[in-house]
């Protein structure tokens, strides 16, 4: 895999993305037993060029190229001429001459396609307006540690059905030979097209099922899912999303619905009293900080064997 972009887990192969979890998990333990730096970036600069906002992709990032002996070079989009209108593909063209690998967190995900193509370094998608690539190898890995497996997990998710989140995690899941459902009022489901992509990408036996119905989304889960409402970018249209999302609350009313032994999980960061409740978040089936640690060590693992 190495030389390769991750801009969509799509362009990767089951055993590709299980070799990348496998890593990560050797990372992990690495780690806990006190083996902080594992050189495979050592003498290596990554660029982490941010558009929006971050905490734990930001601070996973960077402490994950120090961990595996490289130079991480933060960067925010004003702090760069492309805040005075240099193009994309210049930008790329200029961060490869200096680096070895490029991170970036973007609006549009069209930008991250620019950067690839024009940029022999891999390029790696810390976000953009389609994909969070790397927020669902760390749940993989996540579900993995507390399920045992990821072949007919059954994953529902409950919120927005066409956000970035939901989209990487049904790519991730069903090409484990997960199940996901995806409970969304319709506008905001996953069109149609996509839909099928999913399943076209699929394992043999991973099934895909959309509905608007919350509490039967969550009645076989084995992992219940939850976002924001309204994500980077989407702020104008809060006042509309608030009342349609309000009865896809992720609360101890709904997951009365689940099984007892369901876990929970939110990418974070949580709006509480929103898409889940303290009561939820900070329970006991919550693993929320489980699956924020997993980020560093997922990306760590794609970074060791992407560049």
């Amino acid at each position: 895999m190495k030389g390769r972009d991750l801009l969509t887990l799509a362009d990767f192969t089951k055993e590709e993305l299980h070799n990348i979890l496998r890593k990560s998990s050797e990372m992990k333990s690495d780690l806990k037993c006190g083996n902080y730096i594992r050189p495979y970036l050592g003498g290596k600069t990554v660029i982490l060029l941010f558009q929006k906002p971050s905490t734990r992709t930001r601070v996973s990032f960077d402490v994950g190229v120090h961990q595996l002996g490289g130079h991480p070079l933060y960067l925010g989009w004003n702090d760069l001429q492309l805040g005075r209108g240099e193009t994309i593909a210049d930008t790329a063209r200029t961060f490869d001459v200096y680096a070895d690998g490029i991170v970036a967190r973007v609006f549009k995900h069209t930008d991250l396609e620019t950067m690839a193509a024009c940029a022999r370094a891999p390029v790696i998608n810390a976000l953009s307006d389609a994909a969070h690539p790397c927020q669902a190898l760390g749940d993989c890995l996540t579900i993995w540690e507390k399920k045992g497996r990821l072949e007919e997990v059954n994953v529902a998710f409950v919120g927005d059905g066409n956000d970035n989140v939901c989209r990487s995690l049904a790519e991730a899941v069903m090409k484990f030979g997960g199940n996901m459902t995806i409970a969304s009022p319709t506008k905001y489901q996953l069109p149609s097209s996509y839909a099928d992509s999913l399943k076209k990408g699929a394992s043999k036996g991973a099934a895909l099922t959309l509905t608007e119905d919350p509490k039967a989304a969550v009645k076989n889960a084995d992992v219940v899912y939850t976002d924001v409402w309204v994500s980077m970018g989407q702020e104008a249209e809060n006042q509309e999303r608030m009342a349609t999302f309000k009865a896809y609350q992720v609360n101890s009313e709904l997951m009365s619905h689940a099984p007892k032994d369901a876990i929970v999980m939110h990418c974070l960061p949580a709006h509480r009293g929103l898409e889940i409740t303290d009561e939820v978040i900070d329970g006991k089936n919550s693993v929320v900080w489980d699956q924020a640690e997993n980020r560093l060590h997922a990306q760590k693992g794609i970074m060791a064997l992407l560049l």
